[in-house]
């Protein structure tokens, strides 16, 4: 081969391999989720979402969890059609996290030709769920050998601290009521605190999601209707019944609380809801969720307030 020819190959492999990930010891966690990997060279935690993102915010890729039946399905999907579907490749690979599902597509984002990567892992009581974007003018970089190196080097954890998942919330949590299990929901947006676990069901036992909502109604019989409504339309609770719902103060803030009476769960465990809307006269509003079975109520009660109490701004 002739040497002017050679340079720049060697140049062009080394950018390649540049992009390549490192080792499996230097895998990183997005905050707050079970799931990591070790990120292409180039790559650095994204700001806002989470994953990994380039310097001008071209290459994506995002992280995520889904339900634990989410592989299976997929597995279920890829094993009916293994030759895929037009444009669109599939293939698996195997990762510490487990036998890896991904798939390969072209496309645009805007008028900007794209790749696109999706993959799915097994996680304990998860699936992982990871979303790869590049533009085409970054594929000989990026390549498809370099993301799937990037999707081998996958790897969970156990659980995340609760110190780092509260701290990830855009307010402080300063009681956390003796709930043992803290698990996010939403990186930064939603957060569920209980005394039953992901693997055995959280609705025969009491539990409270808090979490932030959108623009809320600013007149006083807009937010009663907004309040009931909501309450109702609260998944995995069915036959409910509103048996409470006024304007009060949390915090010094004006606040909506409704109560409903329904059935949760497989076992249509009979329970008790609160929840609670502390509304904001601009930007999001707190809202919280408490659910406890019925005969586990007075107690729980207490406990709900004691956390919605120590709710406090962030700065």
């Amino acid at each position: 081969m002739p040497m002017k020819l050679i340079r720049p190959l060697a140049a062009l492999a080394l950018l390649v391999a540049s992009a390549l990930p490192a080792g499996a010891a230097d895998a990183v966690f997005p905050p707050g989720l079970r799931l990591g990997m070790v990120p292409l060279i180039g790559l650095s935690t994204a700001k806002t979402f989470p994953g990994f993102e380039s310097g001008d915010g071209s290459v994506k890729v995002l992280i995520t969890e889904l339900p634990p039946a989410a592989y299976g399905e997929v597995v279920s999907a890829f094993n009916s059609n293994p030759a895929g579907t037009a444009g669109v490749k599939q293939d698996k690979i195997e990762t510490p996290a487990g036998l890896a599902y991904f798939t390969t597509e072209s496309g645009k984002a805007g008028e900007t030709p794209v790749k696109r990567y999706s993959m799915i892992v097994p996680g304990a009581g998860f699936s992982g769920y990871v979303a790869v974007q590049i533009p085409e003018n970054a594929t000989k970089i990026y390549t498809d050998e370099a993301v799937r190196q990037m999707f081998a080097s996958t790897v969970t954890r156990k659980q995340v601290s609760t110190e780092e998942q509260i701290a990830l919330m855009p307010f402080k949590i300063t009681d956390l009521a003796d709930f043992k299990d803290i698990r996010t929901l939403a990186p930064g947006a939603s957060i569920i605190l209980a005394d039953g676990n992901e693997s055995m069901g959280y609705e025969s036992k009491p539990f409270m999601i808090l979490g932030l909502i959108g623009a809320t109604p600013q007149q006083a019989d807009d937010r009663a209707r907004f309040a009931q409504e909501a309450a109702l339309q609260i998944p995995g609770v069915r036959e409910s019944r509103v048996t409470m719902s006024e304007p009060i103060r949390i915090n010094g803030q004006q606040g909506f609380e409704t109560r409903i009476d329904g059935v949760s769960g497989k076992d249509k465990t009979p329970v008790t809801v609160v929840q609670w809307i502390r509304f904001s006269s601009g930007g999001a509003s707190l809202r919280i969720i408490a659910s406890a079975p019925r005969d586990q109520w007075p107690a729980a009660f207490t406990r709900f307030r004691a956390v919605r109490d120590g709710i406090q701004p962030k700065g």
